[in-house]
């Protein structure tokens, strides 16, 4: 079979079984479970705290002894357990754990299908920089197929999303088993010192002013990010509660609506080389948190009725907000940081936006909408909640500017033409 397709439909199931269930779980807990917000946001937290440690371990355990394609088999395996068990769970503190441990096995399968792509490409003989990125777009057309999946069965508020994800979970590991092999490349006796293997060599970029800047704003859009995935679907399922907006399309198929944001991802990633040649990369970050206050301003005045222009504009308008942050960041990593710390330097940016960012982002909104934006009757004051998050993009798209302190270099251009 061509290994394109391979890596293809690997890409699919990879991302449907985070689609099944990320953006729709808000809406579980809401309508099933009288469980706090503070609670949810804990709950959402479970990623950022795997995102910490999990890609690092299990990158050590790849690179060591045994081969990338069959831990990737075993973390689905495994993550397919826990996602069918999920529904059993009946108190918020087990349901935390629970997840925890679903995150655990899930996140670095992530980085995990880089590295067996990556290999498979290799051995293929085939250029990594032009082929890889046709084949990852399928991954974010795997996500959309389980948002529409789950919308047009009528399961965003129900446990048979877990189920779903489940089943496609261990079709993946089970598949992986026959993926080409991607054998570890280091020898376990090998003298690479322990803060080189873990790849924490790149924490000394923070001594540099720019990477400690760059950094802490991954972090602060790593929350920004987290905001819109935990509450945005959760936020359409509220408009059934109102008599005039019942039976509106966004509000029988939110899932749907809200996978416009996906379609516009694939869109934007075709936009951001001519933006990055014009603009430079400081401008397009800051064109990405500009584009955060609309994503999170459009919602706050848009409803399902008149105002739905408005929240399919902030789905389109996510595109730009996702993408002209995460890859013109990574972007910047790669054409900023010496060849032998480039991979842990990478590492280190996907921490602090889907580690720390996503931590920081799970509680602190937990508390503040517990505390500031829910009603006597317990219901969500949506329109405080939303101006609230884009006031919080505003102020670091009023800052970032003055402090980052960057300017287009040859080096990045030479990337640009070349990618």
């Amino acid at each position: 079979m061509n290994i394109k397709f391979r890596l293809i439909l690997m890409n699919i199931m990879q991302f449907f079984i985070w689609g099944a269930w990320l953006l729709t779980i808000g809406a579980y807990w809401f309508q099933n479970k009288q469980w706090s917000g503070a609670q949810f946001g804990a709950i959402f937290s479970t990623m950022g705290i795997s995102a910490i440690f999990m890609p690092a371990l299990t990158g050590i355990i790849s690179d060591r002894f045994i081969n990338a394609e069959k831990l990737y088999g075993i973390m689905h395996i495994l993550g397919a357990v826990v996602l069918f068990c999920l529904p059993l769970v009946t108190n918020p503190t087990t349901f935390f754990w629970v997840i925890l441990l679903n995150m655990v096995f899930y996140m670095p399968t992530l980085s995990l299908s880089i590295t067996v792509a990556y290999s498979a490409l290799k051995n293929s003989n085939l250029d990594v920089v032009k082929d890889y990125p046709p084949i990852r777009i399928w991954g974010t057309i795997g996500f959309i197929a389980a948002l529409w999946t789950v919308s047009l069965t009528h399961n965003e508020t129900s446990a048979n999303q877990f189920y779903i994800a489940s089943a496609v979970a261990l079709a993946l590991g089970i598949y992986s088993f026959s993926l080409p092999k991607c054998p570890p490349l280091l020898n376990k006796t090998s003298n690479k010192d322990f803060v080189s293997t873990l790849g924490l060599n790149a924490f000394a970029l923070f001594k540099t002013p720019k990477f400690a800047i760059f950094f802490t704003f991954s972090m602060l859009l790593g929350a920004a990010l987290q905001l819109t995935n935990a509450y945005g679907d959760t936020y359409l399922h509220d408009f059934a509660k109102i008599e005039a907006y019942k039976g509106t399309i966004a509000v029988k198929y939110p899932a749907i609506i809200m996978s416009i944001s996906q379609i516009s991802e694939t869109l934007f990633i075709l936009a951001i080389p001519f933006f990055l040649r014009k603009f430079g990369i400081k401008y397009v970050m800051l064109f990405s948190m500009l584009a955060w206050v609309l994503r999170f301003g459009l919602f706050a005045f848009g409803d399902p009725a008149n105002g739905l222009w408005m929240i399919v504009l902030s789905c389109i308008v996510y595109g730009m907000a996702f993408d002209f942050f995460n890859i013109s960041g990574s972007l910047f990593v790669e054409t900023q940081t010496t060849p032998e710390i480039r991979g842990s330097a990478q590492g280190l940016f996907m921490m602090m936006v889907n580690g720390f960012g996503a931590l920081f982002g799970s509680f602190a909104s937990g508390i503040i909408i517990d505390k500031f934006y829910t009603l006597p009757n317990q219901a969500k004051d949506w329109h405080g909640i939303w101006l609230f998050f884009a006031g919080y993009a505003l102020v670091i798209a009023i800052i970032f500017p003055f402090v980052f302190r960057y300017k287009h270099n040859k080096a990045l251009e030479h990337a640009i033409q070349h990618a």
